[in-house]
């Protein structure tokens, strides 16, 4: 009966270990990449101006800007600006200080003295009426707005471009899994993973004036819009087996 025991444990020892080598094995896998493009037309414009006041007394310069940046707004009432599209982004106060000298036993120490403020207001408007940009621009300048921060082209829903941007994207690589399987003769068994990623690209706006616009207020500062550039990346890796 001893003799019996001894043999079926010899049989079956080796059949086991040979499985468990064959579950750990990892599939053979192929991973391509591509891009996709969508362009649009932009329909809503982000502008921001700036008022930046300075001078010897805090209430002054203070009052000063405050002034100066409700001439802006109202400038922007009057264009038929909603005034929630109208936003405040920021507000600072900086000292102003020069570097003088005390009495002292020890060598001399400078110490600051603050000698006046510079009181920053930065202001943020929406536009949906693109053809009222350049008219804007203009008369925030001469409104009272010395510093032009930027225009920004947008979309207001991007999600419908992003999508077919990723259509096309996952689309391109789909053909290119399917031309790289056929050249090197495997089989594309099943998709193991997806990632996406994807931008979209403003085209820069041509202000040649806006800067001189600040000193001197003319009219008709050139404002083109262009087109945006919706980009997609989608990544597909694949299991691959032997044909």
């Amino acid at each position: 009966m001893r003799t019996m025991v001894v043999l079926l444990a010899l049989v079956v020892g080796p059949s086991l270990s040979w499985g468990l080598d064959t579950k750990s094995a990892d599939p053979s896998i192929l991973t391509v990449s591509a891009s996709g493009t969508v362009m649009a037309l932009p329909d809503l414009a982000l502008i921001s101006f700036g008022v930046e006041t300075s001078g010897k007394s805090l209430t002054d310069v203070h009052r000063k800007n405050s002034a100066a940046m409700q001439r802006v707004v109202d400038r922007l009432r009057a264009l038929k600006i909603d005034k929630d599209r109208i936003q405040t982004t920021s507000f600072t106060v900086t000292p102003q200080y020069r570097q003088t000298s005390r009495p002292s036993s020890e060598p001399s120490v400078m110490t600051p003295e603050i000698i006046g403020y510079s009181v920053s207001n930065q202001l943020s408007v929406e536009v949906q009426e693109l053809e009222k940009v350049a008219v804007i621009i203009d008369e925030s300048l001469a409104a009272g707005a010395n510093h032009f921060h930027g225009l920004q082209w947008v979309l207001r829903d991007e999600q419908p471009k992003r999508l077919s941007a990723l259509q096309t994207a996952a689309g391109k690589a789909r053909e290119k899994a399917a031309a790289l399987s056929q050249a090197l003769k495997v089989k594309l068994v099943r998709v193991l993973n997806v990632s996406e990623g994807g931008h979209v690209v403003s085209p820069v706006p041509y202000l040649g004036r806006a800067m001189a616009s600040m000193e001197s207020a003319a009219t008709d500062v050139p404002v083109s819009s262009g087109e945006l550039k919706v980009e997609a990346t989608v990544t597909l890796t694949y299991e691959i087996a032997q044909e």
